[in-house]
This record gives C-alpha cells, structure tokens and sequence, in this order.
C-alpha cells in the first residue's frame, strides 16, 4: 500500500545567501502554517523527510547543518520546524530533491508513492523537484500556502505549470491530515 510523505525542502537554512532578503517574508508567513501542517502529518504518522541543501559543505551532515541553522540570526525561522526523532533526511546539492540524492530509493524503500512538497522556494527548489516526482510517476501536492517564494509572480506561475504541465494538487494546507 502507497503511502504520503510531507517533503520539507530547504527549510533548515542560515539564510546567507544572495536571495535571502527577497525570501524571508515569504518564509516569515510560510512558518506557521508549515508548523502546523508538520504537526497533523505527524498525527496521522505520514513520513517526514526534510531535504537540506548542503550549500557546497561537503562534510556537512544534517545535524551540524541543522545547528548552524540554528545558531544564525534567523533561527527563528528554523525552531519552530525542527525535525523529531522520526524524521528522515536526505542532503541535496542542488534545486531538485532527487538530483544526484538517494531520495528515490528511500522512497521506494518506504513504500511511498504520494509527496505533498513544501519549504522553499517555490519558483526554484519546489518547482523542480515537482518536475522530477512527475517524472518519476510519483503524485506530488502542493499547498500554496505552505511554499515560500523570492518572487511572487513566478512563485504563481509555477504553481499553475505545477498544476496544469506536472498534473499536482495544489491546494490549502488545511485541507492535508485533517
């Protein structure tokens, strides 16, 4: 039996990088709705997999990365995602969650078929990551309202070519595990 998972993307971030005073808003609004969606996910025992780019650290893991997320000037971002002693972790070096990751064997490995995909940043990471569970026959949602963009209008416009060229729900975070 296919089950869902709730993919995390590049939520665990320092925010120390060339795009961040564009994306933090967006991030400041996106928290609590992730914070509770995370929570009903984990309610209903839905398999949550925070995908962390490694930002060129290469000896970095997702503890050290999530500390130093932790000890930046926006930690206040970071906090209230946490991950839990079940959540599961794959490091990326790039936009999409799957390029050059163990991330599709994991999934298969876990029986997963079903990814509601949030995090950051829409027109980016979420973006190509969607194209890339399309590609892999895999059904992907996403709630618009649980993504963080740089740019709102191609924040839009990749949510509608998520939704009309990949064939991924996009929805409310409210109506997830409810």
């Amino acid at each position: 039996m296919s089950k869902t998972a709730l993919i995390v993307i590049d939520m665990i971030n320092t925010y120390d990088h060339p795009d961040a005073e564009l994306l933090l808003p967006s991030a400041r609004r996106v928290v609590p709705v992730l914070t509770e969606l995370l929570h009903r996910a984990r309610q209903h025992g839905a398999p949550v997999i925070y995908v962390i780019d490694n930002f060129g650290e290469w000896r970095s893991h997702h503890g050290e990365l999530l500390e130093h997320a932790l000890a930046s000037p926006h930690a206040a971002l970071v906090e209230p995602l946490c991950p839990d002693a079940d959540s599961l972790f794959v490091l990326k070096a790039r936009h999409s969650i799957f390029y050059e990751t163990p991330l599709g064997y994991l999934l298969q490995q876990q029986g997963i078929e079903h990814l509601v995909l949030c995090g950051q940043v829409t027109e980016q990471c979420v973006l190509y990551s969607a194209l890339d569970a399309h590609i892999r026959h895999l059904e992907v949602v996403v709630p618009r309202d649980a993504v963080a963009h740089i740019h709102q209008d191609l924040a839009e416009a990749a949510l509608r070519m998520m939704e009309r060229n990949m064939g991924a729900r996009v929805c409310m975070s409210r109506e997830l595990w409810t």
